[in-house]
């Protein structure tokens, strides 16, 4: 079981006769996790521009953005144990390093596949880095501070995944493709640099093994699920190759990760402490944490696909759109985690998750084929409020339920929950909404044929038939459906103008139903919410005391205001 754990004094810490405040250290954490959850939606916007510039195919710019998600999800539990046996700080400055050099290396590819290896090492990097900055926060955090310090960290979080192909649109229309790797860079150096510098070196007493079985397992299953997610609307859920189905490659990444499980309850000491997920409480916060990112992937899913291909905005217009969601996260996140302190989380969470659904079925009221962004900012802002009022405290909650020698698992724990929460949130909204608009385009098409000479329309419905089966495409004013080349010259623009008004009609019917999964999903979290036993921060310490850390540098003291 390890050594025994020692007792560590209540109240600040202190050593070389000095106290050091905790706030610093938390702007380096976000810094580095800023910079890992941008590249998880900054890239998707260059990446019209990569491909001629790197005469790369579809498969392969598929793989640009799947390789880095693919590592980064099935390497984060080995990330969370490497940072219990080496330290958190020496983890988060590993990962960053090797965040850095991987951004580089990315943007100096001359090939596809010199780019889609150095997405896979910027994974290999995140994986390092992301589980550590909840570690830390957990250690140099007072609980009656936990909330505020997380809540300012969940604003970066989620910042992150909002902005980033806004921000992507920026780098690529006025300066290049390359810098959206290369944004990195400035962001790394200053966060290595902080984390010397502020971020200590706590590390438990308890000492820990790395179980290479147990690595391998949730390696494998988590990588193969995920990968069938991700590719499975690529492929049309069925075979990739070799007789292998979409279904089969993700019940075998359920299977090893069963064979995990049960291999877990066999160790002294679990990569998971699965006795936490024995509390209700505990599994419940870990599955409204994969409940939130299935909703927010999702709406980023549909909103891109809403104002780009259905309103024809630029990335930089659709991003300057929502960016009501954005202000209205940022000034939430750390008011829900400061209330989240002084009263618990529960009502917080619930209420986010009603505001969270509000806001989505707001965006599918307002949504028409007339749409302006003046529209959408009321939905966008109560949907931020959402946001902002859960990430902060379900992240709180988690991790102030673990002792503190779990503290790195837990993180690891709600990272892939989250990793995974999105990747269903992408997979199945982008099935739903594929499903929908199909039937929607195969419907609204026999209709308008009936305005083109007889010879016309069936090729005319055709067209629709075979883009939705092909799948779907954002871009500007993008239907995905040709105008056939034997068409005669001068029905070449009632047959586009049909087509794109059979296409963005269509789109509006199918989004509804498509955001209609989200907003279920999330009332129904919403409700669970009522489950939650969960006790307000100022209860004594007494888990922390049984699970102490070693001071490693300075002490932190909490110097922020009442």
């Amino acid at each position: 079981m390890g050594a025994p754990i020692q007792t560590a004094p209540s109240g600040p810490l202190h050593a070389k006769g000095r106290a050091r405040s905790p706030w610093p250290a938390l702007i380096v954490l976000c810094l580095g996790s800023f910079a890992i959850l941008l590249d998880a939606t900054i890239v998707s916007v260059a990446i019209p521009t990569v491909l001629p510039d790197l005469h790369a195919s579809l498969d392969q710019a598929v793989w640009i953005t799947n390789a880095y998600l693919l590592v980064f999800a099935a390497l984060l539990i080995l990330g969370s144990r490497l940072g219990d046996m080496f330290g958190a700080r020496r983890l988060f400055v590993i990962g960053l390093v090797l965040f850095a050099l991987s951004s580089a290396l990315c943007g100096a590819a001359q090939t596809p596949g010199q780019l889609i290896a150095s997405r896979a090492l910027q994974g290999i990097g995140a994986a390092a880095m992301a589980p550590q900055g909840g570690t830390i926060i957990r250690m140099i955090f007072p609980r009656e501070r936990m909330g505020t310090a997380y809540g300012i960290f969940s604003m970066m979080v989620g910042l992150a995944a909002v902005s980033g192909p806004t921000l992507g649109g920026l780098l690529t229309t006025n300066l290049d493709w390359r810098w959206v790797f290369y944004v990195n860079l400035p962001i790394t150096v200053v966060a290595i640099a902080g984390a010397y510098r502020y971020v200590p070196d706590l590390r438990t007493v308890r000492r820990h093994r790395l179980d290479p079985v147990g690595v391998a397992l949730a390696a494998a299953g988590l990588a193969a699920v995920v990968y069938g997610l991700i590719e499975g609307q690529r492929y049309d859920w069925g075979n990739v190759g070799f007789g292998i189905a979409i279904p089969e490659i993700i019940g075998a990444g359920l299977a090893v990760l069963a064979v995990f499980v049960i291999w877990e309850r066999c160790q002294d000491e679990p990569l998971i402490p699965l006795k936490l997920l024995q509390n209700r409480t505990f599994a419940l916060l870990v599955t409204l944490a994969a409940a939130m990112q299935f909703a927010l992937q999702s709406m980023l899913l549909v909103n891109s696909f809403t104002m780009q291909s259905v309103l024809g905005m630029t990335a930089i217009r659709a991003g300057l759109t929502s960016l009501p969601l954005t202000i209205a996260l940022v000034a939430v996140a750390p008011l829900a985690g400061r209330l989240t302190d002084r009263i618990g989380g529960r009502l917080v969470v619930m209420g986010g998750f009603v505001a969270y659904a509000v806001g989505i079925a707001g965006i599918a009221l307002v949504s028409s084929v007339h749409a302006t962004p003046l529209n959408f900012a009321v939905p966008l802002l109560i949907g931020g409020v959402g946001m902002g009022a859960v990430f902060a405290p379900l992240t709180t909650e988690s991790m102030r339920a673990a002792p503190l020698d779990q503290a790195s698992s837990v993180a690891g724990m709600l990272n892939v929950a989250r990793q995974l929460g999105a990747t269903l949130g992408g997979a199945i909204t982008g099935a739903v909404l594929a499903n929908r608009l199909a039937s929607a385009m195969s419907s609204r098409a026999a209709t308008a044929a009936e305005q083109l000479p007889p010879a016309a329309r069936a090729p005319f419905v055709a067209g629709f038939d075979h883009a939705a089966s092909g799948g779907l495409q954002v871009g500007r004013g993008q239907s995905g459906v040709q105008v056939p080349h034997d068409v005669p010259a001068v029905l070449v623009p009632q047959i586009r103008s049909l087509t794109n008004d059979v296409f963005t009609h269509g789109y509006i019917a199918a989004m509804r139903p498509t955001l209609a999964v989200s907003i279920a999903i999330l009332l129904i979290g919403a409700a669970s919410c009522l489950l939650l036993r969960l006790s307000r921060s100022a209860q004594p310490e007494s888990a922390d005391r049984n699970s102490a850390h070693v001071i490693k540098e300075p002490a932190l003291a909490d110097h922020s205001p009442a």
